[in-house]
């Protein structure tokens, strides 16, 4: 189960793998991955922006399921039954496959269906939209279930760079996180790179993280 977190400002212990920060932009993707095994089908997809989450929720589903992970773009010289006989499987990136990945992914669609397994894959754009040539892989992808995961809006941000100054265990103002909040690019991974950032400088020049500290960076980039 996918525990919701408070937006809050204030210092909270770091968490684990199986936390995940709830907002509007992806409250959907969290509640259909929090409905496994009682899943619409099963084979659902999940899309959204690099930095949006969905690697993450694929985690969570995995210490979940107990899933296999391979990138598509490996698919077509991987073992699929084999594959399938695990029970669960990730199958992440979408965008990576190649043509004889995509035969790969039909096959596996259809046998995940015959075996009772479950398929999550993930993609950084809508499944049903990727340029993919084969017809009937196409027509399977388009009827699959899903959740399109948004960048993050300014509580979920701010909720993001407090856990990962906490995970550091760095204690900053409220005013520093929404300094950076409306500054730096919606995304996890430009939020955890100004909080490595913040932290190096910091400890190098034995200089508090304020808010001046936090404009100097920014202004480097």
């Amino acid at each position: 189960m996918i525990r919701q977190l408070v937006l809050e400002l204030g210092h909270r212990p770091a968490s684990g793998r199986e936390d995940f920060l709830v907002a509007p932009s992806n409250e959907a993707a969290v509640a259909l991955i929090d409905s496994w095994p009682d899943w619409p089908d099963r084979i659902v997809a999940l899309a959204g922006p690099e930095g949006s989450g969905k690697t993450h929720l694929a985690e969570v589903w995995r210490a979940a399921s107990g899933a296999e992970m391979i990138a598509a773009e490996k698919l077509a010289k991987a073992d699929i039954p084999a594959l399938v006989a695990k029970g669960a499987l990730i199958l992440e990136d979408l965008a990576t496959l190649d043509p004889a990945g995509e035969r790969a992914l039909f096959h596996l669609i259809n046998l995940v269906r015959a075996e009772g397994a479950s398929l999550l894959i993930t993609a950084r754009d809508p499944v049903a939209r990727l340029p993919l040539k084969l017809p009937d892989l196409v027509s399977r992808l388009r009827a699959l279930p899903g959740a399109e995961l948004g960048a993050p809006d300014d509580a979920l941000l701010s909720g993001i760079l407090v856990k990962l100054f906490d995970d550091r265990q760095l204690r900053v103002t409220p005013q520093v996180v929404s300094y950076l909040a409306s500054r730096i690019e919606r995304s996890v991974a430009a939020a955890r790179k100004i909080v490595e950032e913040l932290d190096r400088t910091s400890l190098s020049g034995k200089r508090p993280i304020t808010v001046p500290l936090a404009a100097e960076i920014l202004g480097r980039d």
